[in-house]
């Protein structure tokens, strides 16, 4: 099938197949006319793919990842290696979401704060052309 039935089929788009090749995540062949030709298992690839892009992986954690994935969901195997590797990820997710914690309450404070010391506009405008007044 060419990119176009695999992106219907499956609901992403071609440029989005082609980045999926580019990393080595999807092959075609390439027909007499140059035209990119999918097997029916890429359905399932690109179906896998999307669950393990959605769990946060990346498209190097999917490459080490996606030739042990079984079924569209996909399940894969309990080896160690698989495992570290999914850890791994887990644990710089579980960073990434300690900082934007760390980001937010910073955030929540600053407005707390600001909204304690009243409604005076900054810089102070004059009001006529909406530019600030320089003191």
């Amino acid at each position: 099938m060419r990119i176009g039935e695999l992106g219907r089929r499956t609901g992403v788009n071609a440029h989005q197949l082609r980045y999926y090749e580019a990393q080595g995540l999807l092959e075609a062949d390439r027909g007499t006319n140059g035209y990119r030709e999918y097997d029916e298992n890429a359905v399932l690839r690109v179906k896998q793919i999307r669950h393990l892009l959605g769990a946060g992986l990346s498209s190097e954690d999917i490459a080490y990842l996606l030739p042990c994935a079984r079924g569209e969901t996909p399940e894969l195997p309990g080896c160690p290696e698989l495992l570290a590797s999914m850890r791994s990820r887990l644990r710089r997710l579980d960073e990434q979401m300690d900082r934007i914690a760390r980001s937010r309450d910073a955030l929540a404070h600053y407005i707390d704060a600001a909204e304690q010391t009243g409604g005076e506009s900054y810089p102070p405008f004059d009001g006529a052309d909406l530019e600030p007044v320089v003191a």
